[in-house]
């Protein structure tokens, strides 16, 4: 059955099926593959493209600028600093004016409700590049690196997140892992523990595609692993948070012992970035 994502936002992997997103990844593989052989299709040419960061970014503002650029298409950023947004005018009215001008947006920031209302009254497709919650753009790239990395289908890779599983990385795997069909481990504090009825909504999916969702607490559950993950001490905005988080997840922090408890000689270690090196 073909696929066919013209139009659509792209808010959650919640929100797309197990086909649809296989789509978005192979597209992925094949836009890739040309770029390393110098094929360029111009599939954005003519295209107005907005960059709305709330919060700032080194990775998910180039890679939105330079994929938009590369495919033809014209790119305006602007951060809190160089728009209205929520300040003199409505979240409804911003985003009517810019869906006349763009014929896309992108949004980085705080409340998933904002992505969600820019996307209700803006009339054109609207992309999350991360919220508190969620950051489905960067689980659709580390399943591309996976599949490059891993000699192993997605539905027989299991990925370990180590660290603060009540982060949007966290919560982004857990969703991505449950539509994919894959063996997701949080692994994590007890303090730190996903919230429950998000649990239970993916668990509910993994029932129908074969995906094993696990809370751990005891580092013995990497055991097995082909992907180990882990993010920054704290997440954006928790900065005053840091020296509790640091005392509650070092016990998690990933080291060539916790690789080594794999049991897997070709287990990968991923980070999203920033990394903080001096904890």
């Amino acid at each position: 059955m073909a696929v066919n994502l013209k139009g659509r936002s792209f808010l959650t992997l919640m929100d797309f099926t197990p086909a649809e997103i296989r789509y978005l990844l192979d597209l992925s593989h094949d836009l890739k593959a040309k770029k390393r052989a110098g094929i360029v299709n111009y599939l954005l040419k003519g295209k107005n493209i907005v960059l709305l960061f709330e919060k700032t970014s080194t990775r998910t503002r180039c890679a939105f600028e330079v994929g938009a650029l590369e495919e033809g298409a014209h790119v305006t950023y602007l951060d809190q600093a160089s728009s209205q947004m929520g300040k003199k005018e409505s979240l409804e009215d911003t985003a009517k004016v810019l869906g006349r001008y763009y014929d896309g947006i992108e949004y980085r920031g705080f409340k998933q409700s904002v992505v969600e209302d820019l996307a209700k009254y803006s009339g054109v497709p609207v992309w999350n590049g991360l919220t508190d919650v969620d950051h489905p753009t960067q689980i659709l790239a580390d399943m591309l690196t996976i599949e490059e990395h891993v000699a192993k289908p997605l539905n027989k890779v299991k990925v370990v997140f180590a660290g603060d599983t009540i982060n949007n990385m966290a919560y982004a795997w857990m969703y991505g892992c449950a539509k994919m069909g894959m063996h997701f481990v949080a692994l994590g504090p007890k303090e730190l523990s996903p919230n429950q009825d998000i649990v239970n909504k993916v668990n509910e999916i993994a029932k129908e595609t074969g995906a094993v969702i696990e809370i751990a607490h005891d580092i013995e559950a990497v055991k097995g692993a082909d992907v180990i993950y882990t993010d920054v001490w704290a997440s954006m905005g928790e900065e005053d948070q840091i020296p509790e988080r640091v005392r509650l997840l070092t016990p998690y922090r990933v080291t060539m012992e916790m690789l080594g408890k794999t049991g897997n000689p070709d287990v990968i270690f991923m980070h999203c970035l920033p990394a903080f090196h001096d904890f």
